[in-house]
């Protein structure tokens, strides 16, 4: 099996791209995603003709371009040996888009291949994001009719969490103002704003305990991540990061089952978490900085406590007395995470992936952890019941 690296990370600030239909200019995708393409193997010093697979997350429903791996395949004029193809996996898209491109190196199909999208959704009026996007997850014969939407189920999970543990709403919430603090410095950021506890409090309500800064908002992004072999990687004279573990697991239910569970033990991220250490023979705490998929607060924690980054029952206060910020013990989203990075659904995980190749190769300027040198980045479906988990080291 060739050893497999990550050489180049390039993406578009999150933020709002998409163009209104009636705009007299129209931004779109593919010229949008082309830049970051070009840029990104500029970094990585290596030409578009050894790129041998490219691996897009499905561009989301609203793009008018169909067929979208083989329409780019074309526009950027790649011939590839290995898989051109779309991947989709709800909040798992870009995960395992970086998978799949991992897979081609790894089973000798490409020596360089590309994890890459472009999501843009925020021109979408709400109430149509909202019918096409969030309720149509649920069980199309009961969750969906009942309007039960991610953001329901999550703020089920922090009353559950509140609870069995005595973990306050501050508590909670001071995942929300420390992502706030790390994407200040973070030029990628869709929200740089300072804001404060009393901030997160006072905003409208979402769901209960949720407020609007607990949750992710919409956004647009595009983003392409250079996979290569060891032998490209050490001739590109460029830093790089080596795989050295995977994980993955799903529990075969889908979101809240109709049999008793756990809802805040999030057992697949446990199991995937397992997964991954065993593969890169490590244990939780020699893993020096993590990027979670926690679209709100609370998910952030059950994660991080499911993967063995925080203690069980006391993430909330873990986090409160600044365990994963900077200086801490375990940093965690060092981005912003969801709430403030952004959440461009579908290229999230590819974020977070470019988030550990910058931190793990020193060149996060002002949000740099000193002396990172292994990273976790886990994404999941929360109470769908399924994660994925990637360990990358500096070379």
């Amino acid at each position: 099996m060739t050893e497999v690296t990550l050489l180049a990370a390039s993406a578009v600030p999150v933020g709002k791209i998409q163009s209104r239909p009636d705009a007299p200019i129209q931004i779109v995708e593919h010229e949008l995603l082309s830049d970051v393409v070009s840029q990104a193997l500029g970094q990585a010093n290596v030409d578009k003709a050894q790129v041998g697979a490219m691996i897009f997350s499905e561009p989301h429903i609203y793009t008018r371009q169909n067929y979208f791996a083989t329409f780019m395949a074309g526009y950027l004029g790649m011939k590839c040996t290995g898989a051109v193809m779309e991947v989709l996996g709800n909040g798992m898209t870009g995960g395992l888009a970086f998978d799949q491109a991992a897979d081609e190196i790894s089973l000798g199909r490409a020596e360089v291949a590309l994890a890459l999208g472009v999501n843009l959704e925020t021109a979408v009026p709400a109430t149509e994001h909202m019918n096409y996007s969030m309720r149509s997850t649920g069980d199309v014969d009961f969750q969906s009719p009942a309007g039960f939407t991610p953001i329901s189920w999550y703020a089920m999970d922090a009353v559950r969490y509140m609870h069995e543990t005595g973990a306050t709403r501050e508590q909670i919430s001071s995942v929300a103002l420390k992502n706030r603090k790390h994407a200040m410095l973070n030029p990628l950021a869709q929200f740089r704003k300072p804001m404060t506890m009393e901030d997160i409090l006072a905003a409208k309500p979402i769901v209960h305990p949720l407020s609007l800064l607990d949750v992710p908002p919409r956004s647009d992004g595009a983003v392409c991540l250079v996979l290569a072999s060891r032998r490209v990687a050490e001739q590109s004279g460029r830093p790089y990061l080596v795989l050295r573990g995977r994980g993955s697991y799903h529990e075969g239910v889908h979101q809240i089952a109709d049999a008793p569970a756990d809802m805040i033990a999030f057992n697949a991220a446990q199991r995937a978490g397992q997964a991954v250490y065993k593969d890169a023979g490590l244990t939780p705490d020699q893993i020096d900085i993590a990027e979670l998929y926690a679209p709100c607060t609370i998910v952030e924690i059950l994660v991080a406590e499911a993967l063995g980054l925080l203690e069980k029952g006391k993430g909330a206060a873990q986090t409160e007395r600044g365990d994963t910020t900077f200086g801490g013990r375990i940093p965690i989203n060092t981005s912003g995470g969801c709430q403030s990075r952004g959440h461009p659904a579908r290229l999230t995980p590819l974020y977070n992936a470019l988030e550990l190749y910058q931190q793990l190769t020193s060149q996060a300027g002002d949000r740099q952890v000193e002396g990172a040198r292994v990273g976790l980045m886990c994404c999941e479906l929360g109470n769908y019941n399924a994660a994925l988990t990637h360990i990358l080291e500096s070379a």
